[in-house]
């Protein structure tokens, strides 16, 4: 099957990815294998092919918003197990979890998205970047109806991650929401936002995002380092940009809360307590997801049809892909397409 695997972390003007011919993997014990339709690209393929991820293995496959239809069952899995049962040709999700030892004190208190024993799909395990993945079986996700496939993909990251963000942002509700970056997960977590009565103002450096917000329902659009036109309850920083930390805490109300989504950061300038944090405001991070975090944004993209702007590459082009994103050339969210030539 073709494969791309990142073989030398570095720019990627350097050329980090690999495509490669590999072996059809098997499925293990509790495991199932989809067959991809479609890998949603993400900025945590880019760290990691980068090196600001540090691999955490060799040649790794990356992709970790995959959907696929069930081709192969492991041993000790059934068509009978499972609930609802898992059959062949199901349409199945994986996402970036990818595993946990559902033992640790963080799991048994239902925060295993900070279990030390955690893997990663496209980092610990090889992930969508081919035409074939697998996955254990209480990791993977039912899929809502009404969605393609390409539509699909960036919900398993973009989509559920920005939706864990939004939940640390602890928005108010009818709040006042800022919105820093505006890729794929956060033209996802505004349109939640604004289904469930906030108001958006999205600060971003890019026209084209800030005419896709509008087009979503924002209430205002300006340039990452401008000032909303009212005080928030709550900012979500997409953006890997540190010097956006101040920026967003200072546009915060008394009490309000910065949640910083992604898994790298640049570097965080010094903070002013008085302007900063003074009157209870606070920052937090997001640390990847929990299943009942994707259960429940899953549920919430049935019952609200998010519009999912979707650049198509084909596989061939994964390293295309991603240097579009590296770039700011990606409109929404790139995802690869293995079973086409042209996307």
């Amino acid at each position: 099957m073709l494969a791309w695997q990142v073989t030398s972390p570095g720019p990627i003007s350097a050329g980090p990815l690999r495509a490669v011919e590999a072996p059809v993997p098997e499925p293990g014990p509790g495991q199932v294998r989809l067959r991809v339709a479609a890998c949603g690209v993400c900025r945590t393929d880019l760290h990691l092919a980068e090196g600001d991820l540090t691999p955490r293995r060799r040649r790794a496959v990356p992709g970790h918003e995959v959907v696929g239809y069930v081709d192969a069952l492991g041993p000790g899995l059934t068509a009978a197990a499972g609930a609802p049962p898992i059959r062949l040709g199901d349409r199945l999700g994986i996402a970036w979890l990818g595993g946990t030892d559902q033992t640790c004190a963080y799991c048994r208190r239902g925060a295993e998205n900070l279990c030390p024993a955690s893997v990663y799909t496209g980092w610990d395990v090889d992930g969508g970047y081919a035409q074939y993945a697998v996955v254990a079986a209480d990791y993977a996700y039912r899929l809502p109806a009404g969605y393609s496939d390409g539509e699909l993909a960036p919900l398993l990251c973009a989509g559920i991650v920005g939706y864990r963000a939004l939940l640390r942002a602890e928005l108010p509700a009818g709040g006042r929401l800022g919105i820093y970056g505006f890729g794929a997960s956060a033209h996802l977590a505004a349109q939640v936002a604004i289904a469930q009565g906030a108001t958006v103002h999205v600060l971003t450096r890019s026209e084209r995002a800030r005419q896709l917000a509008v087009e979503l329902g924002a209430a205002s659009v300006a340039g990452a380092y401008d000032s909303p036109p009212e005080p928030l309850d709550a900012a979500v920083l997409f953006a890997p940009v540190g010097d956006l930390v101040p920026v967003a805490l200072a546009a915060l109300d008394r009490g309000g809360t910065l949640s910083i989504a992604g898994i790298h950061l640049t570097d965080i300038p010094p903070l002013n307590y008085q302007r900063h944090l003074f009157q209870e405001r606070s920052v937090r991070s997001t640390t990847a997801n929990t299943r009942a975090d994707g259960a429940e944004f899953l549920a919430v993209a049935a019952r609200h049809r998010l519009a999912v702007t979707v650049t198509p590459y084909p596989l061939t082009s994964a390293d295309r892909a991603l240097a579009d994103l590296a770039h700011d050339r990606v409109h929404g969210a790139a995802v690869l397409f293995p079973d086409t030539d042209s996307g």
